[in-house]
């Protein structure tokens, strides 16, 4: 049995072959501060974050798409493994995804914190080839392909043609810096102090780059920054638009400096074929019109845009074993194995 893993900075996602995602938990980890005991991990953790007492902390150990601390990433990618994969399954092949633009140490981290769980061998793809492969596309075919998966950690954007990357962009400030920028603006308008959860789901029900025509609240529940006692406020679109759209207009500027740089024969077909959105701030409401306003191309987003990088990923489990599949002049989508 093979399987692929999709480490995110807010979510880890995991796919078994022929039965597709049996895990899509918080990658966040619980660990006692002295001992360095887990306390729990996934989604049981992300709901200690700000809540946990003295001696214990929960935290993201993926920042920016790249692993921050290897040993809890670890301790959370073999505590996860286990609640979904058989215990007679042995010694599996992996594929895992990993951001455009990294380091070997970085990919290095990657491999260590998937092999904790004892693998023969560990594949990895680029999470633009991995979401487009997750949309069902031909990636090794002579056609240019425009993907940008924009997730918590990085916006990752890519010109894919014969089963390479033409062109790429890696900008490392997305869903998370929203979130910071957020907790910032409530807390300096508004003089309440809220948390990262607070503000994601704040993000999630209001945040916007074009105002929708039906008005929205959400309410900010936190603790007052000059009484020190619990309150609360209402927030709209209108108020968190400005705080979100630097960010998001910096992805727009990354995917046109892409563009800018594709050669012009790629540049025909996506023409043609528009620019294909994955990953969960893709959702992001008003930002695939924006973009399209900006670049004057098709702009799709995918239906399951948070799921297509670990489809993909499942899919290209397929090129281990079966590389005849992968047109002449093309070349692997799995770049590196270890």
């Amino acid at each position: 049995m093979n399987i692929a893993i999709d480490l995110g900075s807010d979510r880890t996602r995991v796919f078994i072959e022929n039965k597709g995602i049996v895990l899509d938990e918080a990658s966040v980890v619980a660990f006692d501060v002295d001992t360095y005991d887990i306390i729990g991990v996934g989604n049981e953790a992300y709901k200690m974050i700000g809540k946990t007492p003295a001696g214990i902390r929960a935290m993201h150990p993926i920042d920016d798409g790249v692993i921050s601390r290897s040993e809890l990433v670890e301790d959370m990618v073999s505590i996860l493994i286990k609640e979904v994969v058989p215990s007679k399954v042995t010694m599996p092949k992996v594929v895992a995804s990993i951001p455009s633009e990294v380091t070997e140490v970085e990919k290095r981290a990657v491999v260590n914190a998937v092999s904790s769980i004892g693998v023969r061998k560990v594949y990895l793809i680029e999470a633009p080839k991995a979401a487009a492969i997750g949309c069902s596309l031909d990636i090794t075919s002579p056609h240019g392909v425009l993907i940008a998966d924009i997730g918590s950690g990085t916006a990752d954007i890519a010109v894919l043609s014969l089963g390479g990357i033409s062109v790429s962009k890696c900008i490392k400030s997305a869903g998370c810096a929203m979130d910071e920028e957020i907790v910032k603006y409530i807390r300096k308008e508004h003089n309440l102090i809220i948390g990262t959860n607070m503000a994601e789901e704040c993000k999630i029900s209001v945040g916007c780059v074009k105002i929708p025509k039906e008005p929205k609240l959400f309410r900010v529940k936190g603790r007052d920054a000059v009484s020190g006692l619990p309150r609360f406020i209402d927030v709209g679109y209108a108020e968190i638009k400005p705080v979100i759209e630097d960010i998001a207009l910096n992805i727009i500027r990354a995917i046109k400096d892409v563009l800018e740089q594709t050669p012009p024969e790629l540049v025909g077909d996506i023409y043609s074929d528009g620019i294909i959105l994955t990953g969960g701030l893709a959702k992001l409401t008003g930002f695939a019109r924006l973009l399209s306003e900006s670049t004057r191309l098709k702009v799709r987003v995918h239906k399951a845009a948070a799921d297509c990088v670990i489809n993909g990923c499942g899919k290209a489990i397929e090129y281990i074993d079966h590389p005849e599949k992968i047109q002449p002049g093309a070349v692997n989508p799995l770049i590196e194995a270890f």
